[in-house]
């Protein structure tokens, strides 16, 4: 579909001009005046205007503040005569997107319209990811309905605005990322960058450079200036994941800049001044860590304004089928595959299961299941992998015992019958892997598959490897 372009000019032999050179590739709108051309504007919503500086009754200066003032962000382009090149200057102040002085060349008239519409166009797929980006962080897309949860969304309501620095505990996946994200994105700074990273992953001799930048030459591998994080952010927010793991040197660093909203390039002697929000996280308790000497206390209250703490998975069972729902509608729409749901018994194996690697493990092992269920529309047990049936497993039998339904001994001999069993499956009876899996000798495995009535399968297995020694 062609692109729409208004031409607002006075001459005729102007627009027939115009129009000769831009109809093969564009729908042409014309105006004779200021007035045709506001109603067209207004009527036929063009992708871009050619407007001509000097108009009857009025200039190009006031349609075009009249036509900014619609909200639509068309580009404009300037049509000028040579004396009126300062007047063009002026009108891109104002927000034209370029200027053309007559008479035109027609190869660059046709360059700084496609350069218009192409900025045009990039511009409106920034602000549509931007606005997926704010949905998928919006308040309603975080999953989970316990109390625990409800009250980190109240939180993250009432500290999204502010500039006041965040402190985010909890265990490792527990999502702290996510919340940083959802302060980010339910703030006055949404629109502005969002930079994260990781003070764990980076070597104590990489970890100022990364934050503040360098300058070149200021190490022997600084070939170029390098701009940090917090430049990165400026006007944004900065989020430092695993904070706890900065050493005393860094940590004194960072609170120079937290203290004086300015910091100085790694080789540099300029101060840079900077305005970021920053969210910080750890999974360590840093209160302890504070009375070992390890992280510095004023530093500590610099971060730790507003605290939120994000309970492990085992702690909110009524959101686990909620998030396993979740992630497999996830996978279920970026792979475009036909509706999936989880069997009664696949999801009692997911919410019994005590989750230790908590939300990021949900995921993957979710995940899995996806995988292997390809071609079913139901994740059954089977799918799931062993280590949730095991753990479900040795539940019932603690139940059971604890319950005088079952004799310890027999608890026992059961629990390791499945755990010699599921060894034997992964290593696909080989009992000399299988032995190393567990920790013992190929001669103590037979015995104990012999006293617990466990055969290799008549078919389908690989023969053993010849042992001359355990």
């Amino acid at each position: 579909m062609k692109k729409r372009v208004l031409l607002v000019d006075d001459e005729p032999r102007v627009r027939a001009s115009l129009k000769a050179v831009l109809e093969p590739s564009y729908d042409i709108l014309e105006a004779a005046d200021a007035e045709g051309g506001l109603q067209a504007f207004k009527r036929e919503a063009p992708d871009l205007v050619l407007l001509d500086v000097i108009l009857p009754g009025t200039d190009g200066l006031a349609v075009l503040q009249a036509m900014r003032t619609e909200g639509r962000a068309v580009p404009v382009i300037m049509l000028t005569g040579t004396k009126s090149v300062k007047t063009a200057v002026d009108a891109m102040k104002m927000g034209a997107a370029d200027y053309l002085s007559k008479p035109f060349d027609v190869e660059e008239l046709q360059i700084v319209i496609e350069r218009a519409l192409g900025k045009q166009e990039l511009e409106l797929e920034v602000r549509q990811l931007r606005a997926q980006v704010v949905q998928r962080y919006a308040f309603h897309n975080l999953i989970g309905k316990s109390a625990s949860m409800q009250e980190i969304y109240a939180k993250i309501e009432q500290v999204a605005d502010s500039r006041t620095t965040v402190l985010v505990t909890g265990e490792s996946g527990t999502g702290k990322e996510l919340v940083a994200k959802a302060i980010h994105y339910n703030s006055t700074r949404r629109e502005r960058p969002f930079v994260a990273l990781n003070c764990a992953a980076l070597p104590e001799t990489l970890i100022e450079s990364e934050l503040f930048g360098h300058e070149k030459g200021s190490f022997t591998d600084a070939t170029a200036r390098r701009v940090g994080q917090f430049e990165l952010a400026h006007t944004g927010t900065l989020f430092l994941d695993e904070i706890g793991d900065l050493s005393p040197a860094t940590q004194a660093k960072l609170l120079r800049v937290l203290q004086e909203r300015e910091f100085t390039r790694v080789g540099g002697v300029q101060s840079i001044k900077v305005d970021v929000r920053i969210v910080a996280a750890t999974n360590k308790n840093l209160d302890e860590l504070v009375r070992k000497g390890l992280f510095r206390e004023d530093l500590y209250y610099r971060i730790n304004v507003i605290a939120l703490y994000l309970p492990p998975l085992r702690e909110r069972g009524e959101d686990i089928p909620l998030l396993a729902k979740h992630f497999l509608a996830k996978r279920i729409e970026e792979e475009k595959r036909p509706s999936q749901e989880f069997s009664k018994e696949s999801l009692e194996l997911v919410s019994h299961y005590p989750w230790p690697g908590n939300v990021r493990e949900m995921e993957n092992i979710i995940e899995q299941a996806f995988i292997w269920s390809k071609g079913s529309h139901v994740i059954l047990p089977e799918h799931l992998p062993t280590i949730l049936r095991a753990d479900t497993r040795s539940t019932s039998l603690r139940d059971d015992t604890l319950a005088g339904r079952l004799s310890l001994e027999k608890a026992v001999m059961e629990f390791e019958r499945e755990i010699i069993l599921d060894a034997l499956k992964r290593t696909t009876y080989v009992q000399t892997h299988a032995a190393t899996m567990l920790g013992i000798s190929r001669r103590m495995l037979k015995y104990r598959m012999d006293t617990l009535g466990i055969s290799r399968p008549d078919s389908g297995s690989p023969p053993e490897p010849s042992v001359t020694q355990e």
